[in-house]
């Protein structure tokens, strides 16, 4: 039977538990080996505020899954120029695993609503599977509306916990001067506090 492998890939600007629950349930649910968490180095789809350093990102998820011997951190979009396309990280995971690896990706299924606008999408559905995290109580209607018959053949739907947190609304507390506490790793709120991440003033 061929490993499984999880990536999850997103801005994580900052990380929090809502990924990390995330990538738990789909890691268990599937029958992964591990789930690597990949930070985007140039996100392609433009952001509405200033996205911290790729740098920064990139430690914030380390801290935040070093307690978990099955996830890991990749730093292959950080170090490859360009836009963070999802098909090339695939492919560079394909490449690294080969064949006998089945790889999945892990992302909202608000993203894979969109996937039809991503780079390459047939050619990402080719490579990889697709798990779609949602809520209990989702209508999977709008899924099959948005992608074709092959992409959903590939995409899979889980639920997961009820965690409603989200970066942007952490980026908030922390400019408003609320607690992070137990929204996201202690090692992350203090990296956040030690660098002064996301104070407006």
């Amino acid at each position: 039977m061929a490993r499984a492998i999880g990536i999850m890939g997103g801005t994580f600007d900052p990380i929090h538990y809502g990924h990390l629950v995330a990538a738990e349930e789909a890691r268990v649910r599937f029958g992964m080996e591990r789930v690597i968490f990949v930070p985007n180095g140039h996100p392609p789809h433009k952001k509405g505020y200033a996205v911290t350093s790729a740098e920064q990102r990139y430690e914030m998820v380390v801290l935040a899954t070093a307690s978990n011997p099955y996830f890991e951190t990749s730093r292959v979009e950080i170090d490859r120029s360009g836009p963070s396309y999802s098909v090339d990280t695939v492919r560079a995971f394909d490449e690294r695993f080969g064949t006998e690896t089945k790889l999945y990706l892990i992302t909202g299924v608000d993203a894979v609503l969109e996937l039809r606008t991503w780079h390459e999408p047939e050619e990402l559905v080719r490579r990889c599977e697709l798990v779609a995290v949602t809520r209990p109580g989702y209508d999977p209607g709008c899924l099959r509306a948005a992608l074709s018959p092959e992409m959903l053949a590939r995409t899979h739907l889980l639920d997961m916990p009820r965690v409603d947190i989200s970066s942007t609304e952490l980026r908030e507390r922390v400019a408003a001067g609320k607690p992070l506490r137990y929204l996201t790793a202690e090692a992350v709120v203090g990296y956040i506090q030690e660098r002064g991440l996301y104070r407006t003033e």
